[in-house]
């Protein structure tokens, strides 16, 4: 294993009311938001669905392969510089991410990200003593 499911991200026009909508949904709360970002999950200690604003966003039409689905996973791992060899090995490819994120593309070129495990987390790779 290299890493763990952190977060499914959705790509929306407004996050916090999408936040909101799933929120009400699942019977869950949101456990982060910004103008940019929002997070909703069993509590801030778990890994949920989280909706990304997509300033350019064109909703999905199912099924429309000229309006695709606007999701992709972030894998949070120990140690991001350390996992990328990993994923390469596997078959992903790097793509260019402006922020300098480490982003990946699956064989089938669906984006994922790797991303450092927060604090909250149980380690991907126990130390052992």
């Amino acid at each position: 294993m290299i890493g763990r499911l952190h977060h499914v991200i959705i790509d929306c026009p407004d996050p916090g009311g999408l936040a909101a909508f799933y929120a009400e949904l699942l019977g869950q709360d949101i456990t982060y938001a910004d103008e940019d970002f929002a997070v909703v999950a069993e509590d801030a200690r778990h890994s949920g669905l989280a909706f990304q604003r997509a300033p350019d966003h064109r909703a999905p039409r199912w099924p429309d392969p000229g309006y695709p689905q606007q999701v992709h996973l972030d894998v949070m791992v120990d140690d991001p510089v350390y996992a990328v060899s990993q994923v390469v090995a596997l078959g992903a490819s790097r793509l260019t991410s402006p922020d300098g994120g480490y982003v990946f593309a699956d064989p089938a070129g669906h984006p994922f990200c790797l991303i450092p495990r927060p604090s909250w987390a149980a380690p991907i790779h126990p130390v052992s003593d």
